[in-house]
């Protein structure tokens, strides 16, 4: 979720500035791009070399480095998706409120388009002064989010309100922005990917060549969305992360019984898998052995039995707030079987690919697909990652069914 955004991370001359490196520890574990700014007096309590090591980045605190070249601070802002401001002394935040720009961090905040978290941290006489108080209203009246200052021991002796917040619940703070903006949060998801496995006798068995790579990439997609994802999956080596509630099965029969047991409370379903059309009538529990009649026929039948069709039985039961996705792996006739199987099911989307096309299909990193929808149209897309079409289609889903109008 917060993989790959960029937050400013401005501190001030406070004595809780030596707890900043966690915190910046914490968001860079989990893949954030962090720039810091500070006041010249907070490096009087962190050292500089530990917030750049930890950050990957130079600390600016000027509006020149040590090379005479100029920090764009209008540049930096505009970089952010998140700037945070941790410990905010009552200085920085008067002069937050009040139009105050004397040093390079505030610059950057009267430059920042983006959301600003404001931790503050001071002595207890200071958090209840009610000019103080004032200016944490004037900050919130501006859009800024303040954390509340928890009560506990002060540097000055004294006990009670004014402490930062602690590093693990500012960025837990982070987190629950992040996760209150995505467009799918709160959303049920069902995804089905990879291959199914019948069975002839303990050794062999009927399949496909589905790597489940692609229903995999469409349920991280849908994850990183922020929402919850059941991922019913056939056997397959690919991983899958721990934002999925990952359910493997074996068979199209376990596949069928895994998907009627989700499929209810799903606001979307995607059914990317590929599921076996037959399956053995018959499966012996010992080893098939060759026979006098095999050896003199050389052949041997085997008799098969339709399996349970997944897609068509969600499609019946399908209400009108449930979004249908099925898959067409074709190889010839391609647009109209596809189309033929989006009217036949009931679905509201189809994912054509096409094994005629080079890179696409079974067995590839990449994929090329066209979607239809339930009144015929098409898009084409260009063959490219199964991540990039799990976005695409992520897209076409997020544009026409989930954008606030």
């Amino acid at each position: 979720m917060l993989k790959g955004k960029n937050i400013l991370l401005g501190i001030t001359g406070g004595i809780a500035a030596y707890k900043i490196p966690l915190l910046i520890r914490l968001l860079v574990k989990e893949g954030v791009h962090v720039k810091v700014v500070a006041t010249p007096s907070a490096l009087d309590f962190v050292a500089p070399l530990t917030l750049s090591t930890l950050s990957k980045n130079p600390v600016l605190t000027t509006f020149k480095n040590e090379s005479n070249n100029w920090n764009n601070h209008v540049e930096l802002a505009l970089w952010a998706n998140f700037f945070v401001v941790a410990p905010a002394t009552a200085n920085t935040i008067a002069k937050f409120a009040n139009g105050v720009c004397d040093n390079f961090l505030l610059a950057c905040y009267f430059s920042a388009k983006c959301p600003i978290l404001i931790a503050p941290a001071m002595d207890l006489d200071m958090y209840q002064h009610p000019t103080l108080k004032t200016n944490l209203k004037q900050l919130e009246k501006f859009g800024n989010k303040i954390l509340n200052a928890p009560s506990g021991e002060l540097a000055s002796g004294l006990s009670g309100e004014g402490r930062m917040e602690e590093p693990e619940l500012i960025f837990e703070a982070i987190k629950n922005h992040f996760e209150a903006s995505l467009p799918l949060k709160g959303k049920k998801i069902l995804i089905t990917a990879g291959p199914t496995v019948e069975k002839i006798d303990p050794v062999r068995f009927i399949s496909n060549f589905s790597t489940g790579k692609m229903g995999i990439a469409l349920a991280e997609h849908a994850a990183n969305l922020g929402a919850d994802v059941n991922l019913v999956i056939g056997p397959t080596k690919a991983s899958s992360s721990e934002l999925i509630n990952r359910v493997d099965v074996v068979t199209a029969e376990d596949m069928y019984n895994a998907v009627h047991q989700y499929v209810k409370n799903a606001d979307i379903i995607i059914m990317a898998a590929a599921v076996a059309d037959f399956t053995p009538a018959t499966s012996s529990d010992k080893k098939i052995k060759k026979t006098e009649q095999t050896a003199k026929t050389n052949e041997l039948v085997i008799q098969l039995k339709p399996t349970k069709d997944i897609l068509a039985s969600v499609g019946k039961i399908k209400n009108k707030n449930q979004l249908l996705i099925g898959f067409a792996l074709e190889t010839h006739d391609e647009l109209k079987n596809a189309k033929n199987k989006l009217a036949k099911k009931n679905l509201d989307y189809i994912v054509l690919n096409s094994l005629n096309d080079k890179g696409a299909g079974f067995n590839h990193e990449t994929n090329k697909i066209t979607l239809i929808d339930k009144n015929n149209n098409v898009k084409n897309f260009e063959l490219k990652s199964k991540v990039k079409v799990a976005d695409d289609i992520f897209n076409i889903i997020l544009t026409k069914h989930f954008t606030k109008k």
